[in-house]
């Protein structure tokens, strides 16, 4: 997959919205690359789990994708379909503290 320019958008559970601009492969590690992000700063409050969504939005060519935390938690902690599915979950993982699972 190419790498390609994505606008993260997430809400903390004060409703306040951020967005952050990141450089990613796939939608999922898009996601986590944001989360990484924004879980490491004292202005971001705590994001949800669960039912709240993730809006990723490509730039070129231009596509939005809503996903919610508990379903990219779910693909991430689900079983690997190839070693390159199996490289880039362990990788997001690690970009998300979340070690070995």
């Amino acid at each position: 997959m190419a790498l390609k320019a994505r606008t993260v958008v997430v809400h903390d559970l004060n409703q306040i919205e951020h967005a952050i601009d990141v450089t990613a492969e796939s939608l999922y590690e898009a996601i986590a690359q944001a989360l990484a992000a924004l879980r490491g700063h004292d202005w971001v409050g705590d994001i949800g789990k669960g039912l709240t969504t993730v809006t990723v939005k490509v730039r070129h060519p231009e596509v939005t994708h809503v996903v919610k935390i508990q379903d990219f938690e779910n693909w991430l902690n689900r079983g690997c379909k190839s070693p390159a599915d199996t490289a880039l979950k362990a990788r997001l993982r690690q970009m998300l503290g979340m070690g070995k699972q």
